[in-house]
């Protein structure tokens, strides 16, 4: 039983250390650390053939990331959903499925697999890296899935950094009012870093509202991420998990109906989240340890574009969307 216990600890340390380092960097350089921890991770794959670390880094690649996802539900609450109105609440239940199914559309017609277009569109859609290491759990466990996962979560992170840059002059350029553009940039935008330096970076004000309208969007990770899970079961695939209802899921939905409850004080929320964080960022070393460039060249133009075409779509579904609801 020991044995078993210590069994992953090796591959685990090594994870750990790999996110230590990129958290490191990402302090004191900025960036994402999730990006710093893929690459620092990539940059030690000739160790992921070693008997001693593969427990350790499958278990960061699974359980660790599960854990970090449940945990993301602890900043959520219900009273921040309702205190956006209707409008951004129409807008993004409009904008995450649509911008999911033109996903699968799209590549389909690009000649790649439902899974991937399912995989990129939630990343898109939802909330980056984090959305995609969510859906990624949930998809059938091919042997391609990681490399999927590693070129979504490298490209998202690179749109939404240019992003984060051109669509304040966007927004500047077709005259948004402050309440637009908060809604445009929280609507728009893959990762949360990139909402919030958009935002603050035109106003306060914008950057209350987009970084609200954010957390809508990831609001409807557990929801979109359940649906793509049961629809998965009922076409006769087998998820990670080997269930229709992942657990992980079930514990990010009670999460948020907590919070919302006001059971977890104010005190814990913050810890939580950056125990989320920690556990994302270590599970994304494992994965980057498992993974290689050789590998993630093989995903080819059509990915790149594939990701390219969803993040147009859901900016112009969103600009369409608030001159239709305002």
């Amino acid at each position: 039983m020991k044995r078993r216990l210590l069994l992953p600890l090796p591959g685990l340390l090594l994870c750990m250390l790999i996110a230590l380092a990129a958290t490191l960097i990402a302090a004191r350089f900025g960036g994402p650390a999730l990006l710093y921890a893929l690459l620092g991770g990539m940059a030690f794959h000739f160790l992921s053939g070693k008997a001693w670390l593969a427990p350790g880094i499958g278990l960061s690649s699974r359980t660790v990331l599960r854990l970090g996802v449940a945990l993301l539900g602890a900043r959520i609450s219900l009273d921040q959903i309702l205190a956006l109105g209707w409008t951004p609440l129409v807008l993004v239940l409009v904008a995450v499925p649509s911008t999911i199914l033109f996903g699968v559309f799209c590549a389909t017609r690009l000649g790649l697999s439902r899974s991937q277009g399912t995989l990129t569109g939630g990343s898109v859609a939802i909330c980056g890296a984090s959305a995609a290491m969510a859906v990624a759990a949930v998809l059938p466990g091919r042997p391609e899935r990681e490399r999927q996962l590693i070129f979504t979560i490298v490209g998202v992170t690179a749109l939404s950094t240019i992003a984060m840059v051109l669509y304040p002059l966007v927004a500047e350029l077709l005259g948004l009012s402050e309440q637009q553009a908060g809604f445009f940039l929280g609507g728009s935008i893959h990762d949360v870093a990139q909402v919030v330096g958009a935002g603050y970076m035109m106003s306060p004000a914008i950057g209350d509202i987009a970084t609200f309208t954010k957390l809508l969007r990831v609001a409807l990770l557990a929801p979109a991420v359940i649906v793509i899970s049961l629809l998965i079961s009922r076409n006769g695939g087998a998820s990670s998990g080997g269930a229709s209802l992942p657990g992980f899921l079930v514990a990010f939905a009670v999460l948020v109906a907590v919070n919302s409850l006001g059971w977890i004080p104010s005190s814990l929320q913050a810890p939580l989240e950056m125990l989320s964080r920690a556990c994302l960022v270590v599970a994304i070393a494992a994965i980057g340890v498992k993974a290689s460039f050789r590998e993630l060249a093989a995903s080819g133009w059509r990915a790149a574009l594939l990701l390219i075409l969803e993040t147009l779509f859901l900016a112009a579904l969103v600009l369409a969307g608030i001159h239709l609801l305002d």
